[in-house]
């Protein structure tokens, strides 16, 4: 369907002007091109087709606009044309002279000539006529190329798309013709580079040259634009225009065609090494009275546990695992991670579990950084739905990849973390409260199976039983969440029937994100799985407020896995796992899913979480839609590449669909398969036998599938591999195959995957003109977003008419929605973005359209399926032996365009791949053979057109029953036109190519396969860049099919890079395609088409990249003239080449003079080659030829450094300096008697960073006048005080330590201070003295925390207001502006003024140095600021990825330089003073003579380290290695930590360069056996120390002669400065007075006075130069960032281990040369000695305790209470008082002392406990734990355990200051600790009052359960020893006895009570029950005495 319009001319226009038109039809709109200069009549003659999806209404109206257009303003409108449709819809044809209307509808002189056409959905309308549009006049001719600025949303419009559907053959190729012309002018600018960047095929580049003015076949130059781009006149602002897609870089051009995949090794199934690392912190809220709880984690099936802590509900253990992995991906990310609480599990017991938390490891990899950090785990008990929560577990969780690596978040303040609720263990947008749901699966039945014993063991069978059943018998089981549910098996059965669903019960939303279905084998010995599909949770819900739970079907769904052949060991098993990509249909399977959210309230609800089984009821045979018969036709035109093993025996090529087609299943009988599919019932049949095509007729036209091809033998191509002679006659193949109609949601997913198909197209091209530098890439940008909106709206009005028929899911309904949403969505956005889009802002929208396209991917994966996919096998000899998997929805038919598959009539390219394992690593990276099929796939009742998109020119052949049915398929097509080619390939050169060879070289030569032929570059030897610089010629390439098609549509290009191998074959490394452009015996060859440019197209080794191919291809037809009518081949004439051609003229690049310059340095760490050491090695250079040879070093191990340091040469390179060839660096070693061995080698393969452009005269001296004043206030203050502010409130260590004044403005401070200071003045201020380094280093860490929070804060403002701007348009954007800008600016008042207050009374800002949490050369960018290292490589990759990693082929470094100028340079530079000519452009290097330095390595303390012993910790030590020296701290190993604190500095020394990589390692120390590696990291101090950010000693905040914070550095800063600006040859430093200072033009001012010890004031200039230094980045010229006095975080790594971080290490390294004065002593580092206190706990009095007895003998409710102390974690030293016997009221007394001595870090807030773990431990451990006091009240039981009542725990940094009376104090005081006035007993030192005792009740809620008043009082270790105080009530200090009724023996004071309570209430029935038993036993008792007695009397009768 489709409506077309020809737009011819436009006459009666006034003036001369430029006239564009403009035509829009349901609001699409396309524009001419601009016609210039125009006088009377404009000559448009443009078609435009609109493809229609809904029938044209008779009163749609189409509108043209023609307008006068301008380049600088907005275009005038000239006149309006508007047409109801009525007639054309009537007629299918009309041509139309009318006039224009103006503005005010009046008729104007201008008119207008038209013809339009249109032709319906049903093909009512318009059949086209034979001439078509042929005799529109004034065709333009070929060469002129124009450029339709508007994006061709549609406009591919014009290809020939199915709807046109060609009469009978007859009428072909007329109507061919005309398509083709109209593809020529509308594409015309697109063949002129026919390349498809997607697969990176290349690029086109263009030079600038002059006379490419007309056609721009890359991407419009500048100039261009601004002459063509002003689409719609784009106003003056360059901001608004786009760009379509102008050219063909990435578009493909071909309409008949599509595109190859370039990735070829599948990547799915191989395993890879992960590690997932827990770190267990701490629990909280644990339900459950006095637990012994023990967290158990488990990963997969891998298990471990905590220690077990006693008696309490919030255990902090910090204890932390790793499990290593080393599986596929798929198999990792459905690990489930399990964190279970346990409690008292001991060696006997097992324990109960008190909750559970499942996450699988997915989500985890999911998040940022891989990680949750510091988050809250809710805990359930899947046992009990019904229970709440059952506590929070505080943990890390990361799961580690190869090469990922983990940023550990600088913890932040731990007041933060105590926030659960805002941090909990959730992905972003998963509600805090989750519920419990079930799941529902509900399993139908089966078809298809596989036979799955058919051969041997069925004859056996049958010998033995007599009959042959079926011999497979499935079942389903499905995994979910870490549960597995089975369904029953159904025995021997291909059809399967279950209805059965297995229900899980899991939280909502699940954090396991994949349900594995697999149908499973029942075998006696071993189920096997037949084949396994995964759901995703994420493709069937939605969460957004408008979503839908998870729902699915009932729908069918494929299962591919190994091939259906069975053999007794499947060598593919684990394809059917669901491992890697099937290579085969195994079953498909109905099935359904839906999840029902619980009410827990509910009583009667099955609380129980265990996987259920029960049956369900069977669904309707047609709900899964109408059953139809599809129609699959493929033509194979071209079979080459063919691997040479499987050369010698015939090839067939078998395609299947679903099992049609299958050769082992036979091919059952189209009747008997539908009437097995179509249900029971004859009606069913016969509605489906009239269905099928109507002329087929009778039983004789019946057509049978032809499945596969014919066997043929294939012939050589060369000495790899053969072709298949498939010249003239292509085999062809049909099957007809019945599935349910569920078409539509292959449509839904295809137009989408066209959007993003074509979005990502455009994003290619964006991001290849930002990396070639091209004008304007923006523009393009627009261009794309421009596409992305036309597109989702064409997509929301094409989905909004599916018909709602019986069959669709929940799902089809809930995805349509959402779909629709997300598009319109996505389509308003991308508009408002490409407002937004402006030069600068490119990137950062770039990113955000990469989100598009993500987004756009994964909606576009419909989960529902549908028809299975086809499958292509190469059968050699009845052995499969390579396949292709082609999707079904990529060929599926439609008459719409959009929803048309990609691939559907098209001819494909593709490479058919090894199964399974096999096609892993080298193996996989071979083509096995490389095909161009023909695919077609829709309802049989369609299959009019199918053979519509093959080239031209064939006869069909078909069977003898078909041969005049003019539908039925062609089992051949014979072709009868060919056309002569020549190809030439221009092949320039290779860059980055693969080391193939033990040298690490490789001698590399490229084949190129053109269909059948295929030649060879020469070889070039022990190259990664060669340059071929050959021109190769095919000759009589003879291609099938139309002229015109080849030229639009050339076969691709394949070029293979080998190495070439004196013995054996030559080894692949890496393959790459390329159009060629192509130029037809009629054409000129001339520009701009012609000579081509050279492309670089990037080669591919499986999935990885392995260099780029610098190349040209051009095909040229040989017409009528042989091949003297070619252009001639003219070669440079400098060069003789013998038979070799090289690349012609106008097609080299164009080559300048260039000098490059070497700085050779010196040598580093070379490793032996063949076995000898290297002694005299030298290096070569070479570029382009060219190159130049260091000296020789005599003796490497004396010094490695070169005595000649500069060397130069001169070389030819290209102009463009994308095009420069890489520069080789090698090493050999000169050995005796003349003989070279290569050590290593490195190739530079991009020169841009080392070029040299001279300095722009007027840039130079703006800078050099004037005075520029540099203030140096603000940086500080905003930061610092905030950053006070902080530290007050939560860090005492710093507010308590490290606060210092000095004295007289203490003095000062306090007069001023002194009012309203409240309780903070009362504090002892420490003094100097009391600062070390370590209240530094805690102050930085909170500054850098500080920061981390100010730049996430920022950064999430920023995305909120992108965000907005984005939703709101861009209306709203400027007030968004301001309201965002009003906000921030308070902040800084409020920050600014806040923290004034206290600051002011006692704070003296502590000096700070820089913590970088990462390595210092990540910041100083690896100090390669003149300085450069190369590593050295040396032997072959390996093959395959995980061991091949670079670290392993480096054989040493080469350090050096160079520098690459065009010659000659400027002479001004050459006269600069003091120029050295013999250094050239390395003026003022160093020597590079060995020297002696001082190195001194401070190590801080390292963080997370692995485990390395069996208990999950470590007994770290460090390990430096520097040169000859090694040190090992063996001694002094810090026990069983895994966050060691070293606090160590070592001082080495050191000869550079002999010795400057210097080694810091951590060991783990074990008593038996040697020490195990935990990581290194490796630090190469050379290039510090020549760096001129100067990293030998880091420059300080402030300068201090005494202190805490002295001036490190030898030099002070003054001599510092005075050296820089000596070196940088910068003018000054000229101190003057007054604090000023001036440096070359800038002005400096600060302090110039110092304090000494004595406090004597002393003038100084050191404050200022300090000063300038700390700004030296602000210098002219001569400036850079000097390296500030520091803490750099270094990962450990290990070898073993590569790329996996094993802990960090935070350390700092200074160096001092030896010939300067020694520096002065080190800075002393050592750990802060945890401070002795003794905590005195005096319980006076409980109140309102429960009572938890009851009395013997009174009944009285009563509780004996004593009350429990411990500090928290020693609970071995707990403290009880005496009991209070029987307290009737709940209260007790006691003035009972409990003294509790511990060690205490001020700094980290933690109480340091020393103990051994186990009797067995070889020394004690240290352990920091928080400061918690716990009390609790319990009840004594004389026989039995003591009850436990309650408990309160108290942070003895922060604790709720305690009630003033029993009445005050609640349950508020602990639950609502946010609002209240919290203390610290380390401020306040004594306290006391009344705090709450809770516990849990039943319903699991905190109720008070007592009240205790107490009295904390805090002493140092030397004040307790001063006043002493006894424990208890003892001496000294002695307590008094406490008053308590004595209520114990109140039974005996008041007996009748007593004896009444007795009777009455407790013993009363137990009295009757006495009383009446002793009754019966009387009334017994009387009946036997008195019996015999009665006996007798009645024997005698008396």
């Amino acid at each position: 369907m489709a409506l077309q319009l020809q737009l011819r001319t436009v006459s009666g226009l006034r003036g001369r002007a430029d006239r564009i038109a403009k035509a829009a039809f349901r609001g699409l709109s396309f524009y001419t091109r601009v016609l210039e200069s125009c006088e009377d009549e404009a000559r448009f003659d443009e078609t435009f087709r609109w493809p229609v999806a809904s029938n044209v209404d008779g009163n749609e109206i189409l509108e043209i606009q023609v307008f006068n257009y301008s380049k600088v303003f907005t275009n005038r409108l000239i006149g309006t044309f508007r047409m109801v449709l009525q007639k054309v819809v009537e007629e299918g044809h009309v041509e139309v002279m009318d006039t224009l209307i103006d503005d005010n509808n009046s008729a104007i002189q201008t008119s207008i000539s038209i013809e339009i056409r249109y032709q319906a959905q049903d093909g009512t309308v318009g059949t086209w006529s034979d001439k078509e549009f042929l005799e529109t006049p004034g065709l333009r001719p070929e060469g002129d190329g124009r450029c339709p600025l508007e994006t061709d949303s549609l406009l591919p419009g014009l290809r020939q798309s199915s709807d046109v559907s060609p009469g009978k053959s007859s009428q072909q190729p007329a109507d061919r013709s005309f398509r083709s012309k109209g593809r020529e002018k509308t594409k015309e600018h697109k063949a002129g580079k026919g390349v498809f960047s997607a697969m990176k095929l290349g690029k086109a580049r263009p030079t600038k040259d002059d006379h490419r003015k007309q056609d721009e076949p890359a991407v419009l130059e500048a100039e261009d634009l601004d002459r063509k781009a002003m689409r719609l006149g784009g106003g003056l602002d360059p901001d608004t225009i786009s760009l379509a897609s102008v050219t063909a870089v990435t578009t493909n051009v071909s309409n008949k065609r599509s595109k190859p995949d370039i990735k070829m090794e599948p990547s799915a199934g191989r395993p890879m090494d992960y590690q997932v690392s827990v770190t267990i912190i701490e629990a909280r809220q644990l339900v459950g009275l006095n637990m012994d709880p023990v967290v158990c984690v488990e990963v997969g099936e891998e298990k471990k546990y905590t220690s077990m802590k006693e008696s309490t509900n919030c255990p902090y253990y910090n204890e932390y695992f790793v499990f290593d992995f080393h599986v596929p991906p798929d198999v990792m990310f459905d690990k489930i991670i399990k964190l279970s609480v346990i409690h008292s599990k001991n060696l006997l017991r097992s324990g109960t579990l008190v909750g559970s938390f499942k996450m699988d490891v997915g989500t985890v990899y999911t998040q940022p950084e891989h990680q949750f950090y510091h988050k809250w785990a809710i805990l359930s008990d899947p046992e009990d739905l019904t229970a709440g929560l059952k506590g929070y577990l505080k943990c890390d969780i990361a799961v580690v990849g190869k090469g990922d690596n983990i940023k550990t978040p600088h913890k932040a303040n731990e007041t933060d973390e105590d926030d659960i609720e805002g941090n909990l263990l959730l992905p972003d947008g998963v509600p805090p409260e989750r519920q419990w749901a079930r799941f529902y699966i509900k399993i139908y039945r089966a078809e298809g199976l596989p036979r799955m014993n058919t051969s041997i063991m069925a004859n056996v069978k049958k010998a033995l039983i007599g009959e042959n059943k079926d011999l497979v018998d499935p079942y389903v089981q499905v995994v979910f969440a870490g549960q597995k549910g089975k369904t029953s098996v159904q025995k021997s059965s291909y059809e399967p029937l279950w209805n059965e669903q297995i229900i899980f019960t899991e939280m909502f939303p699940p954090l396991c994100k994949r349900i594995k279905v697999q149908i499973r084998d029942s075998d006696k010995v071993n189920d096997v799985a037949i084949g396994t599909h995964f759901i995703d949770l994420r493709k069937i819900s939605n969460e957004g407020d408008k979503g839908y739970l998870p729902t699915f079907g009932p729908a069918w769904v494929n299962m591919y896995g190994s091939t259906r052949n069975y053999t007794l060991m499947d060598e593919h098993q684990e394809l059917n796992e669901g491992l890697g990509e099937g290579v085969s249909f195994r079953a498909r399977l109905l099935m359904s899913l839906a999840v029902e959210i619980l009410d827990t309230s509910n009583p009667e609800i099955n609380s129980s979480t265990e996987v259920q089984v029960e049956q369900a009821t069977s669904v309707a045979d047609n709900c899964t839609g109408k059953m139809e018969e599809f129609f699959l036709f493929g033509a194979f035109l071209e079979a080459t590449m063919i691997d040479r093993k499987i050369g010698d025996k015939p090839i067939n090529f078998e395609v299947t669909i679903g099992n049609y087609g299958n050769q082992i299943d036979g091919m059952a009988k189209p009747v008997l398969r539908r009437k097995k599919e179509g249900g029971d019932g004859d009606e069913e049949e016969s509605e489906l036998l009239q269905n099928s095509s109507e002329d087929e007729g009778g039983e004789d036209g019946e057509m049978v599938s032809v499945s596969s091809s014919q066997p043929m033998k294939p012939l050589v191509t060369d000495r790899n591999y053969f072709h298949l002679p498939y010249f003239e006659k292509k085999p062809c193949i049909y099957i007809k195959s019945w599935w349910q109609d569920q078409r539509r949601r292959l449509y839904n997913a295809n137009i989408m995957d066209k959007i993003a198909d074509k979005l990502e197209e455009g994003l290619n091209d964006v991001q290849e003109m930002i990396k070639t530098e091209k004008p304007h890439p923006e523009r393009r940008l627009r261009g794309v977003l421009e596409e992305l909106s036309s597109g989702c709206l064409r997509f929301v009005t094409l989905a909004d008419k599916d018909q709602h028929h019986a069959s669709r899911t929940r799902l089809d309904r809930e995805r349509l929605k959402s779909c629709m949403r997300e598009l319109e969505n996505m389509g308003q956005q991308a508009t408002t973005l490409r407002s937004q889009v402006k030069k600068n802002t490119m990137k950062d929208k770039l990113k955000l359209v990469q989100n598009f396209l993500q987004k756009l991917r994964f909606l576009a994966d419909e989960p529902q399926h549908t028809i299975p996919d086809i499958f292509i096998w190469m059968i050699s000899n009845n052995k499969r032996i390579a396949y292709a998997r082609v999707p079904s929805k990529d060929i599926l038919y439609s008459i719409v365009d959009e929803e048309m598959g990609k691939d559907c009539a098209k001819v494909k390219t593709v490479f058919l791949k090894l199964p399974g394992k096999r096609g892993f690593g080298p193996a996989g990276w071979t083509v096995q053979a490389k095909m161009e099929i023909y695919l077609w796939l829709g309802l049989n009742k369609q299959r009019k057109d199918f053979l519509s998109g093959l080239p031209c020119g064939f006869e069909e052949k078909k069977i003898a029953r078909g041969q005049n049915l003019p539908s039925f398929p062609p089992i051949s097509l014979l072709y009868t036109k060919k056309q002569v080619f020549q190809l030439r390939a221009h092949m320039y050169q290779a860059r980055s190519l693969f080391a193939a060879d033990s040298s690490g070289l490789s001698d590399p030569f490229a084949r190129v396969f053109f269909t059948s032929q295929s030649q060879c570059t020469e070889v070039l030897n022990e190259t990664l860049c060669p340059t071929w610089d050959q021109l190769l010629v095919f000759d009589n390439v003879e291609l099938y099919g139309e002229a015109h098609e080849m030229r639009d549509d050339p076969p691709i290009i394949v070029i293979e890079i080998y190495d070439q191998d004196t013995v054996g074959k030559a080894d692949f490394m890496g393959r790459t395609f390329a159009k060629p452009v192509v130029k037809m015996s009629d054409e000129q060859y001339c520009p701009p088409r012609f000579p081509p440019q050279l492309e670089y197209y990037q080669i591919y080794r499986g999935n990885s990249t392995a260099g780029d191919l610098l190349a040209a291809f051009e095909l040229l037809q040989i017409g009528p003239g042989g091949k003297s009518d070619l252009p001639p081949i003219d070669g440079p004439t400098d060069m003789d080449r013998g038979p070799i051609l090289p690349v012609p003229l106008g097609i080299r690049p164009v080559l300048s003079k260039y000098r490059v310059e070497i700085l050779f340095w010196g040598l580093r760490d070379l490793k032996r080659v063949n076995l000898a050491q290297v002694d005299r090695p030298r290096v070569d250079i070479e570029c382009a030829g060219k190159g130049v040879q260091s000296a020789l070093i005599q003796n490497y191990k004396k010094n490695p450094n070169f005595s000649t340091l500069v060397k130069w040469f001169e070389v030819d390179l290209p102009e463009n300096e994308l095009l420069h060839p890489p520069l080789n660096i090698r090493v050999v070693d000169c050995r005796a008697f003349g003989r070279y061995t290569l050590v290593g080698s490195h190739a530079v393969s991009s020169l841009r960073k080392f070029i040299y452009r001279p300095p722009d005269k007027k840039a130079q001296h703006w800078n050099m006048t004037g005075e520029i004043v540099v203030n140096m206030e603000p940086e500080v203050p905003i930061k610092k005080m905030e950053t006070m502010v902080k530290l007050e409130a939560n860090s005492d260590a710093v507010v308590k330590v490290d606060v210092s004044e000095e004295e007289k403005e203490k003095k000062k401070k306090k007069k001023k201070g002194g009012g309203g200071g409240g309780e903070e003045v009362e504090e002892e201020e420490p003094d100097e003295s009391m600062l070390d380094w370590w209240s530094k280093y805690f102050a930085s860490i909170e500054t850098m925390k500080e920061q981390l929070r100010q730049q996430e804060a920022a950064a999430a403002e920023a995305e909120e207001k992108e965000e907005m701007e984005i939703a709101e348009g861009f209306k709203g954007q400027a007030k968004n502006k301001e309201k965002s800008k009003a906000p921030k600016d308070d902040k800084k008042k409020k920050q600014q003024s806040a923290p004034e207050l206290p600051e002011k009374k006692n704070k003296q800002k502590i000096d700070e140095l820089k913590v970088f949490n990462k390595e210092l050369e990540a910041e100083f960018d690896n100090f390669e600021d003149w300085l450069h290292t190369f590593n050295l490589l040396r032997g072959k990759i390996g093959d395959n990825d995980d061991n091949a990693t670079e670290e392993e082929r480096i054989v040493g470094r080469f350090k050096g330089s160079m520098c690459v100028y065009k010659v000659p340079l400027p002479d001004d530079i050459t006269k600069e003073a003091g120029y050295d000519p013999n250094f050239g452009m390395f003026q003022g290097i160093p020597s590079n003579d060995p020297i002696n330095v001082l190195v001194r390595v401070y190590i801080v303390r390292a963080t997370d380290l692995h485990p390395a012993d069996i208990n999950g910790k470590a007994d770290p030590y460090i390990a430096i290695k520097l040169g000859k020296t090694d040190i090992k701290d063996k001694e002094n190993y810090i026990s069983k930590q895994l966050n060691p604190v070293f606090g160590k500095s070592f001082d080495i020394e050191a000869t550079f360069p002999m010795e400057s990589m210097l080694t810091v390692a951590v060991y783990d120390w074990d008593l038996v056996g040697t020490d195990d590696l935990i990581g290194e990291t490796k630090i190469d101090l050379e290039n510090r120390y020549y760096s001129k950010h100067r990293a030998t000693c880091g420059v300080s905040q402030t300068y201090s002669i005494h202190g805490y914070n002295v001036w490190r550095d030898p030099m002070k800063p003054s001599q510092i400065l005075s050296k820089l600006c000596k070196e940088g040859k910068v003018d000054g430093p000229h101190f003057g007075p007054g604090g000023r200072v001036k440096v070359a033009n800038r002005v400096f001012t600060g302090p110039t006075e110092i304090e000494d010890e004595n406090g004597q004031k002393k003038q100084t200039d050191e404050h200022l130069a300090l000063s300038v230094l700390r700004h030296w980045e602000d210098i002219p010229r001569a400036g850079c960032k000097l390296v500030p006095e520091h803490v750099e975080t270094r990962p450990l790594l290990n070898p073993d281990k590569p790329g996996i971080e094993q802990g960090r290490l935070e350390m700092w390294v200074d160096m001092f040369p030896m010939d300067m004065p020694a520096p002065g002593p080190a800075t002393d580092i050592s750990p802060r000695k945890p401070k002795k206190y003794e905590l005195r706990v005096i319980v006076w009095n409980t109140d309102e305790v429960i009572l938890e007895d009851d009395d013997y003998f009174t009944g009285e409710k009563s509780s004996d209470i004593f009350v429990r102390g411990w500090l928290k974690g020693q609970q071995e030293d707990k403290q009880d008082t005496d009991v209070h016997y029987h307290s009737l009221t709940g209260e007790g007394n006691f003035n009972w002392r409990y003294i509790f001595p511990f060690d205490y870090l001020m700094a980290e807030e933690k109480i340091v406990i020393s103990k051994k773990e186990s009797m067995f431990s070889w020394d004690e451990t240290e352990y920091k734990i928080p400061a918690r006091l716990t009390l609790q009240v319990w009840d004594a039981d004389h026989f039995s355990a003591d009850d436990f009542l309650g408990a309160i725990e108290l942070d003895l940094n922060r604790f709720p200051r305690g009630a003033k009376t029993s009445k005050q104090c609640s349950l508020e005081m602990v639950t609502n600790e946010a609002e209240l006035p919290m203390v610290s007993i380390f401020k306040q030192k004594r306290v006391k009052g009344w705090w709450p005792f809770v516990a849990r009740d039943e319903n699991d809620e905190l109720e008070v359960t007592g009240k205790v008043e107490a009295e904390l009082h805090l002493l140092t270790a030397e004040e307790a020893e001063k006043s002493p105080a006894g424990l208890a009530r003892n001496e000294p200090d002695p307590l008094e006895k406490p008053n308590r009724p004595d209520t114990s023996f109140i039974w005996f004071l008041n007996p009748l009570k007593s004896i009444k309570y007795l009777i009455c209430t407790r013993y009363k029935w137990l009295i009757i029950k006495i009383v009446l038993a002793l009754l019966l036993l009387i009334m017994v008792a009387l009946f036997l005495y008195s019996m015999p007695g009665y006996m007798v009397k009645k024997l005698l009768g008396a």
